[in-house]
């Protein structure tokens, strides 16, 4: 037993080789065929695959926290369709190579269903990089200082889903808008994003000095996109007078 569960170890069974004493046990307590036993053995190794897997992914994602669509109010944001939601969450709009842009108020929610959409995502076996958008900027100017430039431009091109999140809290300077829109053209049709921002569509003039690039951008986003427009109030306003109510 020693020298094979060795063996599975030395190929990178591990699936197996966790399992296999006790799948040896069953087999033998119900008469398993070699067959059956076999198929046990192949749903453990690719069940711990999937499992490992998913933990990378999870890992590289780099969410800023665990957020899923049952921990929602819709009942606070009726502005919401709950059920474009739903549709969104089905990931087909990945698949598909579109975007989702949330436009609203800080903490109406727009983090949370990014964050959610994207937790689905990694589930149906994507890749997905959650950054804010102020983040992704820096990290691509200071890669000019070192060449590595295109190398950091892949790693913004290489998720199936890139979040991006708090555009136009600042404006942004001529060479981050040059950046963005390189990070946005390079992905138009062949990844997808979810984008949240504070500005509607008519206010992009304030995020980027150019205004005929915000307009290449504008138009590279809104094609392929589903777009919440969020007018509920925030939920840590809600929180400030929930605890006023009780002092």
């Amino acid at each position: 037993m020693n020298t094979l569960k060795a063996r599975l170890r030395n190929f990178k069974l591990s699936g197996i080789h966790n399992s296999l004493e006790d799948r040896l046990e069953y087999a033998q307590e119900k008469s398993l065929a070699y067959k059956e036993f076999l198929e046990l053995l192949m749903e453990d190794e690719y069940n711990n695959r999937r499992d490992n897997s998913h933990k990378k992914r999870y890992a590289k994602a780099k969410l800023p926290a665990h957020k899923t669509v049952e921990d929602f109010d819709f009942t606070f944001q009726p502005s919401i369709n709950k059920k474009i939601i739903n549709d969104c969450l089905t990931c087909s709009f990945v698949k598909e190579r579109k975007n989702i842009v949330f436009i609203g108020n800080p903490g109406t929610g727009k983090t949370h269903l990014s964050v959610a959409i994207g937790i689905k995502a990694l589930l149906k076996g994507y890749k997905v990089l959650f950054t804010p958008v102020s983040e992704m900027l820096h990290n691509l100017n200071a890669a000019k200082a070192d060449n590595s430039y295109y190398q950091k431009v892949n790693y913004y091109l290489a998720p199936d889903l890139l979040v991006l999140d708090e555009l136009g809290f600042k404006k942004l300077p001529g060479y981050s808008a040059d950046d963005f829109f390189e990070i946005i053209s390079k992905r138009y049709e062949k990844g997808s994003l979810i984008i949240t921002t504070n500005k509607s569509f008519e206010n992009w003039d304030e995020i980027f000095s150019d205004h005929t690039l915000a307009s290449a951008i504008l138009d590279r986003i809104v094609h392929y996109s589903t777009i919440f427009k969020i007018t509920g109030p925030s939920y840590r306003a809600k929180g400030i007078k929930k605890g006023g109510d009780r002092q």
